[in-house]
């Protein structure tokens, strides 16, 4: 029904013996942290009751499928989006295009295609679900409420990313419109909350209602934990109905999928393909043709600088005609974001969290895309090939490309460090609210932002120079920030449900160890070297020891912790890891191109 193109996924994958490897890790990293959370709720030297069986049951069903939402809606996006972009980076899209294939063949055969894998990683955590409902404490109506949540989910976020794809020429575009879209829509879900203070018309439990239907994490939340119902006698209880609360989420998500791939079926051949053709220069009648101008580009001659990977970078339209799109939406991002943590949510501990973190993530997650599709394109189209035939320097395309990124992405470098000097002023970078410690978070903090961009920049030209698949190299970019950050986040969590980390310090290292090998697999996998495989070992330290360091701060004061020595031991590893991928790359930038050979090295 789906066509051919969603059969050859589904008969090459089980081919694949990668596709097997990364399901083991999915559900190894789900045993790490259902061993944290037996350590934070029972321990090892303790025989567990019944009662700590179900209190173990239920927060552990509540943590996974709370990671797991969150990883679905991230990657099923960026899946279905990178598919559609590589194709057309590669004009093959336009080979579909001339064959004859339905048009809902190509588009619904490229989005299953897509979502293929990961409904399979989702399908692999069913029995791990299953037999926490079998401890106590979870009903098997909120494991199969918490499915079609989940399943609803990727299929509107990959359906969100296949249709932008659809819609966008360039792979930047794509993803950090994907991206973007998505953090968008769980912003204006969140705003619904805000009718009641406008209009009286509207009922603060039918907004409760439409935001359960539209918003996946509050829709989940009814389902992990149900609220109290009163019954007949006045006792209070919960209602284990988690299919009732999932059916009006799982509804509008199928819906949302349909009008969003209805719309991109429709208009598949309006958008595709585009670009407009190119015009030879016009002569004069009668004026004789210079021969040697015939193939020329039209219009007027620009001269190039010095370093024309930089001049390309900053004068052409390299990442699209339109940027103006992906800026725009990020600066409503950034509006509704900053309302939110600015203005609606109270001050208290860790308040500062609220607006850097979201913010911080989704600039790190941008300048990512740019980094990793900066290389990619180039390579998709050809013209990286052209560098066999130049004589650019190493260091002339590494920092041609490095700051061009940055010249390009700094309408992302900005708002974060604005947002830092805005909650120094409010007095919410450090306790006691001083002048003195305000000012020493805030210029530790910009610091950091800084060297968090730097490294950004670099893995994504990393890893796009060393992965010949595009797909797999944005992936690889995007999804290494992004488990650097959720992971940093869940982290935190675990720590502050038990308050006491040091319970819980051989699952943590059980998260250092899976962190290690994941970095080490996405730096140095193809040419190992001894810088790449020490930055491999110490991010995920460093990162843990800074986590550790800033929510104990001073004991037994209330004094929060010098900022001077996380920013050492951080932005040290950080630092660090940078080097050892700018160095070698510029030794390798031969073979990397494909001037050489790195066989027999």
């Amino acid at each position: 029904m789906l066509g051919p193109i969603f059969d050859r996924e589904w008969i090459t994958l089980p081919r694949n013996a990668g596709h097997y490897f990364t399901r083991s890790l999915y559900l190894g990293g789900l045993w790490i942290l259902l061993m944290t959370v037996w350590q934070t709720i029972v321990g090892w030297d303790v025989t567990a009751t019944l009662g700590d069986q179900a209190r173990f049951g239920l927060l552990s069903f509540q943590i996974l499928t709370y990671v797991q939402l969150t990883l679905l809606l991230f990657f099923a996006a960026l899946s279905a989006a990178s598919t559609i972009s590589q194709e057309k980076d590669r004009r093959t899209f336009l080979l579909l295009l001339i064959t004859d294939l339905y048009d809902y063949e190509i588009v619904l055969g490229k989005l299953f295609g897509s979502l293929l894998p990961i409904g399979l990683f989702l399908l692999g955590s069913v029995p791990v679900f299953a037999l926490l409902s079998l401890l106590g404490g979870v009903h098997y109506y909120q494991v199969a409420g918490a499915m079609l949540i989940l399943a609803s989910t990727a299929l509107a976020a990959g359906s969100l990313g296949g249709l932008v794809a659809l819609w966008r020429d360039k792979t930047f575009q794509a993803l950090a419109m994907t991206v973007l879209f998505l953090v968008m829509y769980l912003c204006l879900a969140h705003a619904v909350s805000l009718l009641p203070r406008i209009t009286s018309n509207v009922a603060a439990s039918d907004v409760r209602n439409w935001q359960n239907a539209l918003e996946p994490f509050l829709a989940l939340g009814e389902v992990v934990d149900p609220p109290l119902a009163e019954n007949a006698m006045g006792i209070q209880s919960r209602e284990y109905d988690g299919l009732a609360a999932a059916f009006p989420f799982t509804i509008a998500m199928a819906v949302i999928s349909i009008l969003l791939n209805g719309f991109g079926i429709m208009m598949l051949r309006v958008w595709n393909p585009s670009g407009e053709p190119i015009i030879q220069r016009e002569t004069p009648d009668g004026e004789p043709t210079d021969p040697d101008r015939i193939h020329a580009a039209p219009g007027e001659a620009r001269p190039v600088w010095y370093n024309p990977i930089l001049w390309r970078e900053i004068v052409t339209s390299a990442y699209g005609r339109r940027p103006l799109l992906v800026k725009t939406a990020y600066f409503i991002v950034l509006a509704l974001v900053g309302y939110y943590a600015l203005f609606v949510t109270e001050a208290r501990e860790l308040s500062a969290a609220y607006g850097l973190v979201p913010i911080g993530i989704l600039s790190l997650l941008l300048i990512s895309a740019q980094s990793v599709t900066s290389i990619t394109s180039e390579r998709d189209l050809g013209s990286l090939d052209l560098l066999v035939i130049t004589d650019l320097t190493p260091g002339e395309f590494i920092f041609g490309k490095i700051f061009g990124i940055l010249y390009n992405t700094k309408e992302y470098i900005v708002p974060p460090l604005v947002l830092v000097v805005v909650y120094a002023i409010r007095g919410q970078l450090g306790t006691p609210p001083t002048f003195g410690r305000n000012l020493e978070g805030a210029i530790a903090l910009m610091i950091a932002i800084l060297i968090l961009v730097a490294f950004t920049v670099m893995l994504g030209i990393h890893i796009a120079l060393r992965t010949d698949n595009s797909r797999v190299a944005a992936i690889s970019a995007l999804g290494t920030v992004f488990f650097l950050s959720v992971g940093t986040i869940v982290c935190i969590g675990l720590i502050l449900i038990n308050g006491r980390f040091e319970n819980q310090l051989l699952s943590f290292a059980g998260f250092i160890v899976a962190g290690i090998g994941g970095l080490w697999w996405v730096l140095s996998a193809e040419r190992p070297s001894s810088a790449l495989n020490l930055a491999s070992a110490i991010l995920p330290i460093a990162v843990f020891y800074t986590i550790t360091n800033i929510l104990v701060g001073k004991p037994g004061t209330n004094e929060s912790t010098d900022p001077l020595i996380p920013l050492i031991v951080t932005g040290g590893a950080f630092s660090f890891a940078l080097a050892a991928m700018a160095i070698p790359l510029m030794s390798e930038f031969d073979v990397a191109i494909g001037r050489i050979s790195a066989i027999g090295e």
